[in-house]
C-alpha cells in the first residue's frame, strides 16, 4: 500500500489556555508534505488577511515532515511559518538540531499556536501527553538560564527545548526561536511573535527511535555519505572548518559584504575571521545534528567571555557581526554571536542594522546625543556587544534599531533609507548579487525577503561536465554551464534559478539540510531523494511530483502576500546593489539593473504569474491543486 498517513497536529488555543488533538487526511498531506508548506496550508485555511502580526489573531506554527527523524544525515530541521513582524509579508524561518527529530519521534508532525496565553506560559509534549505550563520561573532570562529553570520545572533531563530570550520577549522585530540554546530559526522575527503570545518555550521529551520502511535499501543509501564527505572538498571544508571555511575566497575575490554593502573587500580583517582560524584558535569542538555525519556546527570557547554552551559563529554570522561592522577580531564576533543567542537574535538581521547604523552615524545622520553617547565606527569591537544588548532590551537607542534596519530607518530619515540594505524589510544576508545574479533574482522575488538558502547559487554552474554537481544540476533540468567570470543574467540562469528554486523550496517543505540534500553540495542528489522517500516512508513518488511540491509552497508564499497588498512593485532591491564596487578584485563590478529588471519579467512568466501583479494566476493554482485558494 503507497505511504501517505494522515499528519497528527497539536492545536494549542492560548488564550483559552486549551490544547487539541486533530488530524490532517493523507491525501491533503501528501500534498503539502511538511515544513512551510503544512504552515501555510493552516494559515491559508484558518487565517483572515490584515491581521497585525504582533496581535492575538496572527498563527504560528512549528512544523517537521514525515522524513524527520529517520536515521540518515540531513533531516533534523523544523520550520516556523507566520505572519512576519520585520515584513508584514510570510514569515519563513528554519532550524536544525535535535528538537526537530525528537518532536516528530514524539509522534507530532506540527503544533499551532493561535491567541495569547494571560501570563507567560510554555507547553511541554511528552508522547500524547501535552499541556501548557507557567512559564514565570523562566520568563526575562536568557536562554541557558531559562533551559535550567524549565528543566528544574519538569525534574527532568534529557528534554529539547525551543525557547525564545528577552528579544522575544520584549518583541525585537527580528528575535529568533532558539533550541539547543544554539540553534536558530533566526529570519522573519518569529521569536518576536512567540514573545507576543507569551508563550516562552515548547519542551519535548526524548521519543522513539524511527525506523525506515525498507530498511536495506535505507541503509545502502545513508553509506554513500562517508565517502562522499572525503571525496569533496566543499563538503569536508565544511566538515573540518564549518559553514565559515568559505569567507576567505569570498574575500579574496572581492565579496565578502563590507562595511555595510559598501565595499566587497575586507582585507584588513577578513585572514582573522575565517573558519580555518577558528579551528586554529577558539573551537572546542565540532557538533551536529541528529543522525548527521557531516557535523558542520562550531562550538567554541573563549575562557571567562564565551561559553560553548551557545556554540559558536557561522558564516553569516562571521560576515554579519565581522565585516559588514568592520570587525576583524574573531573572539569579539564569538562573544557577539553568543550575545545573540543568549537573548534570541537573528544574527543576519542584527550586525546588519548595527553597520546600518555605523554608516548613518558615519554619515552623521545620528549623533551621539541620538545613540546614548555611543561612538559608533566601523571596526569599533566595544560598541557591537553593546548595541546588541540594548537592542535586545530595548533600551534607548536599541528601541529603535529592534524595529529593524528599514523602520529604524524610516524614524532616523533624511537620506538613512538608502543606507538600509533589505528586501521586503529583511536584511540581506551576506551572499553577494554582483557576483551571484541568479541569487539577485530571488533576493527580489521570494516571498519571504532576501534569502541565502531558497535557490542554488550561480558558481556552481562553473561546475564540470562529468562532476557530481553537474549530474545532480540535469535531474531538475538544469544543463548550461558558464564561466566563473560571467556575471551574466540571461535566460539560462532566470531558468536555473526557478528550478533551482522550486527544488530547495522542496527541501524546505520536507524539512531537510541544503548542505546535504542541495543539489549544489554533492552529497545526496534529487533522485537520491526520491529513494529516500521510498525506502525510508514507503512513499512511491516521483521527482516530478518531489518538485510539484515545492513549488506549490512558493505558490501559496505568494498567495498569501498578495492578500496582504505585496505586488510586483515590492519585488525590488536596494540602489547599493546597483553602484560599482569601489575596491579591491571586484572593483568596478555592479548588478545590472535593467538585466535583473528584464530577469524578472522572465521569471513571472516562468512562474505562471501576472506579470502586471507578480502574483499567481488561477490557471497556476489551479495547477498546482491549489484551486481551493480562489474562494479565499
Amino acid at each position: 500500500m503507497d505511504y501517505f498517513p494522515e499528519a497528527k497536529i497539536l492545536d494549542v488555543d492560548l488564550s483559552r489556555g486549551s490544547v487539541e488533538k486533530r488530524s490532517i487526511p493523507g491525501e491533503i498531506y501528501r500534498l503539502y508534505p511538511g515544513g512551510s508548506a503544512l504552515g501555510l496550508y493552516l494559515l491559508l485555511q484558518e487565517m483572515d488577511p490584515g491581521i497585525e502580526p504582533l496581535s492575538p489573531d496572527n498563527m504560528l506554527i512549528m512544523a517537521v515532515s514525515p522524513l524527520t527523524g529517520l536515521p540518515i544525515s540531513g533531516q533534523s530541521r523544523m520550520t516556523i511559518t507566520t505572519k512576519s513582524p520585520l515584513s508584514g509579508a510570510i514569515g519563513d524561518s528554519q532550524a536544525g538540531g535535535f528538537f526537530p527529530a525528537e518532536l516528530k519521534a514524539n509522534g507530532w508532525d506540527a503544533v499551532l499556536f493561535r491567541g495569547k496565553a494571560q501570563k507567560p506560559v510554555y507547553l511541554y509534549i511528552r508522547g500524547e501527553k501535552a499541556e501548557l505550563r507557567d512559564a514565570g520561573m523562566a520568563w526575562g532570562k536568557v536562554t541557558g538560564e531559562a533551559e535550567k529553570a524549565i528543566q528544574k520545572d519538569l525534574g527532568e533531563k534529557g528534554l529539547f527545548i525551543a525557547q525564545i530570550g528577552p528579544a522575544g520577549e520584549n518583541m525585537v522585530k527580528f528575535a529568533s526561536v532558539m533550541n539547543m540554546c544554539n540553534r536558530a530559526n533566526g529570519r522573519n522575527g518569529t521569536g518576536a511573535v512567540m514573545g507576543s503570545k507569551n508563550l516562552k518555550a515548547v519542551v519535548v521529551g526524548k521519543g522513539k527511535k524511527i525506523k525506515p520502511a525498507n530498511p536495506e535499501r535505507f541503509k545502502e543509501l545513508s553509506a554513500k555519505i562517508k565517502s562522499r564527505i572525503s571525496d569533496n572538498h566543499v563538503v569536508s571544508g565544511l566538515a573540518e572548518h564549518g559553514t565559515d571555511h568559505g569567507l576567505i575566497g569570498m574575500n579574496s575575490a572581492g565579496y565578502l559584504v563590507t562595511r555595510n554593502w559598501r565595499s566587497g573587500w575586507f582585507p584588513e580583517g577578513a585572514e582573522q575571521i575565517t573558519g580555518t582560524t577558528m579551528t586554529e584558535t577558539i573551537l572546542k569542538k565540532r557538533d551536529t545534528c541528529y543522525a548527521c555525519a557531516v557535523r558542520c556546527k562550531r562550538v567554541v570557547e573563549v575562557p571567562g567571555t564565551v561559553d560553548p554552551l551557545y556554540g559558536g559563529p557561522e558564516f553569516e554570522t562571521c560576515a554579519a557581526l565581522g565585516s559588514y561592522c568592520g570587525i576583524s577580531n574573531l573572539e569579539t564576533i564569538a562573544l557577539a554571536n553568543q550575545l545573540c543567542n543568549m537573548y534570541g537574535l537573528d544574527t543576519i538581521s542584527c550586525g546588519a542594522t548595527i553597520s546600518f547604523a555605523i554608516e548613518c552615524f558615519q554619515k552623521g545622520l545620528i549623533t551621539r546625543e541620538d545613540t546614548g553617547g555611543l561612538e559608533l565606527s566601523f571596526g569599533n569591537e566595544q560598541v557591537v556587544p553593546e548595541l546588541i544588548e540594548k537592542i535586545a532590551r530595548r533600551q534607548g537607542f536599541g528601541n529603535i534599531l529592534a524595529e529593524g534596519s528599514l523602520e529604524a530607518a524610516r524614524q532616523i530619515g533624511a537620506g538613512a533609507i538608502e543606507l538600509s540594505i533589505t528586501a521586503k524589510g529583511q536584511e540581506l544576508p551576506a551572499h553577494m548579487p554582483q557576483q551571484k545574479p541568479s541569487l539577485g533574482l530571488i533576493y527580489a522575488v521570494n516571498p519571504f525577503g532576501a534569502d541565502h538558502q531558497s535557490s542554488a547559487h550561480d558558481p556552481v554552474l562553473n561546475s564540470h561536465p562529468e562532476s557530481q554537481t553537474r549530474k545532480f544540476l540535469y535531474q531538475i533540468g538544469i544543463w548550461k554551464r558558464y564561466g566563473p567570470d560571467q556575471l551574466i543574467l540571461d535566460e539560462g540562469k532566470v531558468r536555473f534559478a526557478f528550478n533551482s528554486q522550486c527544488f530547495y523550496s522542496l527541501a524546505d517543505t520536507l524539512c531537510l539540510c541544503q548542505f546535504v540534500w542541495g543539489p549544489c553540495w554533492q552529497v545526496f542528489g534529487p533522485l537520491e531523494l526520491v529513494d529516500f522517500c521510498r525506502d525510508g516512508l514507503g512513499w512511491e513518488t516521483s521527482l516530478y511530483e518531489l518538485m510539484l511540491a515545492g513549488e506549490r509552497r512558493i505558490n501559496m508564499m505568494r498567495f498569501f502576500n498578495a492578500r496582504e497588498g505585496f505586488t510586483r512593485e515590492d519585488d525590488i532591491l536596494p540602489e547599493r546593489l546597483f553602484t560599482p564596487l569601489p575596491d579591491g578584485p571586484s572593483e568596478g563590478v555592479a548588478l545590472n539593473e535593467a538585466e535583473l529588471n528584464e530577469a524578472r519579467e522572465l521569471y513571472y512568466r516562468f512562474a505562471g504569474w501576472d506579470p502586471g501583479t507578480g502574483n499567481p494566476t488561477g490557471t497556476s493554482l489551479k495547477r498546482l491543486s491549489l484551486g481551493w485558494l480562489l474562494d479565499k
